[in-house]
Protein backbone atom coordinates (compact mmCIF):
# COMPACT_ATOMS: atom_id res chain seq x y z
CA UNK A 1 0.00 0.00 0.00
CA UNK A 2 1.14 3.76 -0.75
CA UNK A 3 2.41 4.90 2.05
CA UNK A 4 1.27 8.95 2.46
CA UNK A 5 4.99 9.82 2.85
CA UNK A 6 5.68 8.49 -0.09
CA UNK A 7 3.77 11.10 -2.46
CA UNK A 8 5.33 14.07 -3.54
CA UNK A 9 3.48 16.84 -5.84
CA UNK A 10 5.22 19.95 -7.53
CA UNK A 11 1.85 21.65 -6.96
CA UNK A 12 1.68 25.19 -4.91
CA UNK A 13 0.55 24.53 -1.58
CA UNK A 14 -2.48 27.45 -1.77
CA UNK A 15 -4.55 24.56 -4.32
CA UNK A 16 -5.66 22.69 -1.23
CA UNK A 17 -8.23 26.04 -0.98
CA UNK A 18 -9.65 25.46 -4.07
CA UNK A 19 -11.74 22.13 -3.70
CA UNK A 20 -13.73 24.46 -1.03
CA UNK A 21 -14.07 27.71 -3.44
CA UNK A 22 -17.58 26.03 -4.66
CA UNK A 23 -18.78 26.40 -0.76
CA UNK A 24 -17.35 29.62 -0.54
CA UNK A 25 -18.93 29.98 -3.83
CA UNK A 26 -22.52 28.95 -2.16
CA UNK A 27 -21.98 31.76 0.70
CA UNK A 28 -21.19 34.44 -1.01
CA UNK A 29 -23.81 34.17 -3.47
CA UNK A 30 -27.05 33.54 -2.12
CA UNK A 31 -28.64 36.77 -2.81
CA UNK A 32 -27.97 38.32 0.86
CA UNK A 33 -24.03 39.08 0.41
CA UNK A 34 -24.24 38.87 -3.40
CA UNK A 35 -26.16 37.97 -6.59
CA UNK A 36 -28.00 34.91 -6.62
CA UNK A 37 -26.06 32.17 -9.05
CA UNK A 38 -27.08 28.64 -9.56
CA UNK A 39 -24.94 25.84 -8.58
CA UNK A 40 -23.95 24.52 -11.71
CA UNK A 41 -22.92 28.52 -12.73
CA UNK A 42 -20.81 28.46 -9.30
CA UNK A 43 -18.95 25.37 -10.29
CA UNK A 44 -18.37 26.42 -13.87
CA UNK A 45 -16.57 29.19 -12.52
CA UNK A 46 -14.99 27.48 -10.05
CA UNK A 47 -13.43 25.40 -12.19
CA UNK A 48 -12.49 28.54 -14.17
CA UNK A 49 -10.40 30.39 -11.42
CA UNK A 50 -8.59 27.16 -11.02
CA UNK A 51 -7.99 26.72 -14.35
CA UNK A 52 -6.72 30.49 -15.29
CA UNK A 53 -4.47 29.51 -12.05
CA UNK A 54 -2.94 26.74 -13.65
CA UNK A 55 -2.39 28.64 -16.80
CA UNK A 56 -0.52 31.43 -15.08
CA UNK A 57 2.06 28.93 -12.86
CA UNK A 58 3.08 27.25 -16.16
CA UNK A 59 1.68 29.47 -19.36
CA UNK A 60 1.07 25.73 -20.53
CA UNK A 61 -2.42 25.57 -22.38
CA UNK A 62 -1.98 22.02 -23.28
CA UNK A 63 -1.41 21.14 -19.69
CA UNK A 64 -4.27 22.95 -18.11
CA UNK A 65 -6.94 21.20 -21.02
CA UNK A 66 -5.40 17.91 -19.96
CA UNK A 67 -6.09 18.71 -15.95
CA UNK A 68 -9.85 19.95 -17.40
CA UNK A 69 -10.05 16.81 -19.30
CA UNK A 70 -9.58 14.21 -16.35
CA UNK A 71 -11.77 16.41 -14.12
CA UNK A 72 -14.40 16.17 -16.85
CA UNK A 73 -13.82 12.50 -16.86
CA UNK A 74 -14.32 12.21 -12.95
CA UNK A 75 -17.11 14.09 -13.09
CA UNK A 76 -19.11 11.71 -15.40
CA UNK A 77 -17.62 8.83 -13.94
CA UNK A 78 -19.66 10.19 -10.54
CA UNK A 79 -22.54 10.98 -12.37
CA UNK A 80 -22.94 7.60 -14.09
CA UNK A 81 -22.71 6.19 -10.70
CA UNK A 82 -25.55 8.01 -9.31
CA UNK A 83 -27.42 7.75 -11.85
CA UNK A 84 -26.79 3.68 -11.68
CA UNK A 85 -27.66 3.57 -7.92
CA UNK A 86 -30.79 5.62 -9.00
CA UNK A 87 -32.18 3.03 -11.49
CA UNK A 88 -31.43 0.35 -9.19
CA UNK A 89 -32.88 1.60 -6.25
CA UNK A 90 -36.11 2.26 -8.45
CA UNK A 91 -35.92 -1.42 -9.92
CA UNK A 92 -35.26 -3.01 -6.36
CA UNK A 93 -38.04 -0.62 -4.71
CA UNK A 94 -40.41 -2.33 -7.49
CA UNK A 95 -39.69 -5.84 -7.06
CA UNK A 96 -40.41 -5.47 -3.29
CA UNK A 97 -43.97 -3.63 -4.22
CA UNK A 98 -44.71 -6.76 -6.71
CA UNK A 99 -44.23 -9.41 -4.15
CA UNK A 100 -46.35 -7.69 -1.70
CA UNK A 101 -43.28 -7.05 0.88
CA UNK A 102 -44.62 -3.05 1.51
CA UNK A 103 -47.93 -4.18 2.08
CA UNK A 104 -46.75 -6.96 4.44
CA UNK A 105 -44.64 -4.25 6.32
CA UNK A 106 -47.88 -2.49 6.73
CA UNK A 107 -49.57 -5.03 7.98
CA UNK A 108 -47.14 -6.46 10.33
CA UNK A 109 -47.29 -2.53 11.21
CA UNK A 110 -50.63 -2.11 11.80
CA UNK A 111 -50.92 -5.18 13.80
CA UNK A 112 -49.19 -3.57 16.53
CA UNK A 113 -50.47 -0.97 18.70
CA UNK A 114 -48.64 1.79 17.41
CA UNK A 115 -47.75 1.58 13.30
CA UNK A 116 -45.29 4.54 12.70
CA UNK A 117 -42.48 2.40 15.49
CA UNK A 118 -42.40 -0.48 14.30
CA UNK A 119 -41.94 0.50 10.79
CA UNK A 120 -39.41 3.02 11.47
CA UNK A 121 -37.80 0.35 13.62
CA UNK A 122 -38.21 -2.38 10.94
CA UNK A 123 -36.76 0.15 8.45
CA UNK A 124 -33.83 1.70 10.25
CA UNK A 125 -33.16 -2.35 10.58
CA UNK A 126 -32.99 -3.12 7.19
CA UNK A 127 -31.17 -0.26 6.30
CA UNK A 128 -28.01 -0.70 8.73
CA UNK A 129 -28.24 -4.08 8.06
CA UNK A 130 -27.86 -3.71 4.25
CA UNK A 131 -25.15 -0.84 4.53
CA UNK A 132 -23.30 -3.45 6.84
CA UNK A 133 -23.53 -6.02 3.95
CA UNK A 134 -22.52 -3.67 1.07
CA UNK A 135 -20.11 -1.40 2.96
CA UNK A 136 -22.19 1.96 1.07
CA UNK A 137 -23.76 4.19 2.91
CA UNK A 138 -25.93 5.38 -0.35
CA UNK A 139 -26.86 2.04 -1.70
CA UNK A 140 -29.35 0.88 1.13
CA UNK A 141 -30.85 4.28 1.45
CA UNK A 142 -31.99 4.72 -2.50
CA UNK A 143 -32.83 1.40 -2.36
CA UNK A 144 -35.48 1.93 0.49
CA UNK A 145 -36.07 5.30 0.04
CA UNK A 146 -38.06 4.62 -2.75
CA UNK A 147 -40.98 2.79 -1.40
CA UNK A 148 -41.67 5.34 1.80
CA UNK A 149 -43.86 7.46 0.09
CA UNK A 150 -46.09 4.95 -0.89
CA UNK A 151 -45.37 3.02 2.43
CA UNK A 152 -46.22 6.32 4.30
CA UNK A 153 -49.26 7.36 2.83
CA UNK A 154 -51.40 3.63 2.67
CA UNK A 155 -50.11 3.89 6.29
CA UNK A 156 -50.52 7.57 7.46
CA UNK A 157 -47.04 7.95 8.56
CA UNK A 158 -45.11 11.30 7.86
CA UNK A 159 -42.98 10.13 5.41
CA UNK A 160 -39.95 12.54 6.96
CA UNK A 161 -40.52 10.11 10.42
CA UNK A 162 -39.51 6.90 8.46
CA UNK A 163 -36.49 8.99 5.76
CA UNK A 164 -34.67 10.42 8.40
CA UNK A 165 -33.62 7.25 10.72
CA UNK A 166 -33.08 5.72 7.72
CA UNK A 167 -30.56 7.96 6.14
CA UNK A 168 -28.55 8.34 9.13
CA UNK A 169 -28.56 4.79 9.39
CA UNK A 170 -27.49 4.16 6.06
CA UNK A 171 -24.42 6.10 6.83
CA UNK A 172 -23.58 4.72 10.17
CA UNK A 173 -24.21 0.86 8.92
CA UNK A 174 -21.50 1.73 6.64
CA UNK A 175 -18.77 2.55 9.12
CA UNK A 176 -19.41 -0.71 11.16
CA UNK A 177 -18.79 -2.67 7.86
CA UNK A 178 -16.14 -4.74 7.46
CA UNK A 179 -15.92 -4.30 3.70
CA UNK A 180 -16.08 -0.46 3.58
CA UNK A 181 -13.88 1.34 1.57
CA UNK A 182 -12.98 3.54 4.67
CA UNK A 183 -12.77 0.40 7.29
CA UNK A 184 -10.78 -0.92 4.97
CA UNK A 185 -8.46 2.01 4.12
CA UNK A 186 -8.01 2.58 7.84
CA UNK A 187 -7.32 -0.94 8.94
CA UNK A 188 -4.69 -1.17 5.95
CA UNK A 189 -2.87 1.88 7.16
CA UNK A 190 -3.00 0.94 10.79
CA UNK A 191 -2.11 -3.19 9.56
CA UNK A 192 -4.78 -4.49 11.47
CA UNK A 193 -7.91 -6.71 10.80
CA UNK A 194 -11.09 -4.30 9.60
CA UNK A 195 -12.90 -6.69 12.04
CA UNK A 196 -10.44 -4.62 14.94
CA UNK A 197 -11.72 -1.63 13.71
CA UNK A 198 -15.46 -2.08 13.19
CA UNK A 199 -15.52 -3.42 16.91
CA UNK A 200 -13.87 -0.45 18.00
CA UNK A 201 -16.53 1.73 16.21
CA UNK A 202 -19.45 -0.08 16.53
CA UNK A 203 -20.45 0.72 20.63
CA UNK A 204 -20.36 4.94 19.16
CA UNK A 205 -22.62 4.05 16.07
CA UNK A 206 -25.20 1.91 18.28
CA UNK A 207 -25.20 4.99 20.37
CA UNK A 208 -25.42 7.23 18.05
CA UNK A 209 -28.08 5.01 16.28
CA UNK A 210 -30.26 5.30 19.39
CA UNK A 211 -29.71 9.06 19.62
CA UNK A 212 -31.32 9.34 16.33
CA UNK A 213 -34.02 7.08 16.55
CA UNK A 214 -35.34 8.86 20.24
CA UNK A 215 -34.53 12.50 18.17
CA UNK A 216 -36.71 11.55 15.61
CA UNK A 217 -39.39 9.91 18.10
CA UNK A 218 -39.14 13.51 20.34
CA UNK A 219 -39.14 15.78 17.59
CA UNK A 220 -40.51 14.75 14.34
CA UNK A 221 -44.50 13.67 14.10
CA UNK A 222 -45.07 10.67 13.34
CA UNK A 223 -48.56 10.91 11.88
CA UNK A 224 -49.13 12.56 8.87
CA UNK A 225 -52.16 14.38 9.94
CA UNK A 226 -50.14 15.77 12.77
CA UNK A 227 -47.87 17.57 9.72
CA UNK A 228 -51.16 18.50 7.79
CA UNK A 229 -52.73 20.42 11.38
CA UNK A 230 -49.67 21.90 12.31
Amino acid sequence: MLDVAEITTTAPSFYAILPFTPIVGVLIFDGKWGPQLHIITILVLCMLIAAILEFVRGFNTQKVFSGLEVAYRGMADAFANVVMLLVAAGVFAQGLSTIGFIQSLISIATSFGSASIILMMVLVILTMLAAMTTGSGNAPFYAFVEMIPKLAHSSGINPAYLVIPMLQASNLGRTISPVSGVVVAVAGMAKISPFEVVKRTSVPVLVGLLVVIIATEVMVPGSSSAVVGG
